[in-house]
């Protein structure tokens, strides 16, 4: 169990200058070909935010309650983990699809392929934190030492998904429609989490169904975003809460990396 924990990390380390020249490689040539380039990977979710905004708030006129602050700033913070969460767990899954000659070199350590495609996406999520980050000074919300938690929470999302992905990515080399799994099950998720509607209001007569919202591990990553950026709180005021996340982190890590390394002397044979 502490050879899973700490073998990854010294080997990600060993090979960093390797790691992230691949990232920075991967998030260039993601749009290659294409007149505006990586800028697509920022037009995108922006768009996406944008038609959430109208939708929910000229059409559905929705309101945040007692929050007392226009949708926009509830919506923005819970989406931007998602759309890092989405791109981790899509990209991640299809990591050994994409670098299969690279896989098949028995010199190659295969197993900072996930890691490349996640750190390639922390480029965008740091945009979009950045993004935030100016949105709410528009709106008179300043900068304060709360924002620090933001590491904290993005490194949430980021072992989170690694620990699914080498599942996933592990999985998918046999199973090829997993993808189309992964990617039915975000559509959902985004709506489970939630990120649109405020749970606590609307399921105040159903706590089970509240209680059962918040098993999934990204509903704490999610209220902690807007815990930074709406109710300054720190991730230390929901002890019980913290450590629920690791304990499910860590054995999706554990599970992950077990389930990588029983297939991974298949993978060249079946790409």
């Amino acid at each position: 169990m502490l050879n899973s924990i700490i073998g990854l990390p010294f080997e990600v380390i060993r090979n960093r200058r390797l790691v992230w020249k691949l990232a920075k490689n991967d998030f260039r040539t993601r749009y290659a070909g294409s007149y505006l380039g990586i800028i697509w990977a920022f037009i995108q979710p922006i768009v996406t935010i944008l038609v959430y905004v109208f939708v929910f708030s000229v059409g559905f006129r929705a309101q945040t309650g007692n929050l007392g602050v226009p949708f926009v700033l509830y919506l923005v913070p819970g989406i931007v983990p998602w759309f890092f969460f989405q791109d981790c767990l899509m990209g991640g899954t299809n990591a050994l699809l994409e670098y299969n000659y690279l896989v098949k070199k028995v010199v190659f350590n295969i197993s900072v392929l996930p890691v490349v495609k996640l750190l390639s996406a922390m480029f965008v999520h740091g945009f979009f934190v950045l993004f935030t980050i100016i949105l709410f000074w528009c709106h008179d919300r300043a900068p304060d030492l709360y924002y620090l938690q933001i590491f904290y929470y993005s490194g949430a999302v980021f072992v989170l998904s690694l620990g699914m992905v080498y599942m996933t990515c592990s999985v998918v080399v046999f199973f090829r429609d997993l993808s189309q799994i992964i990617s039915i099950a975000l559509q959902v998720g985004v709506w489970l989490t939630p990120i649109m509607w405020i749970a606590e209001e609307a399921l105040q007569d159903h706590p089970m169904i509240m209680k059962i919202l918040k098993l999934n591990p990204m509903y704490y990553v999610v209220s902690g975003y807007r815990d930074t950026f709406l109710f300054k709180k720190g991730f230390w005021e929901h002890p019980m809460w913290t450590v629920y996340f690791w304990i499910v982190t860590v054995l999706c890590f554990l599970i992950g990396d077990r389930i990588f390394r029983r297939l991974r002397v298949h993978f060249a044979d079946v790409l």
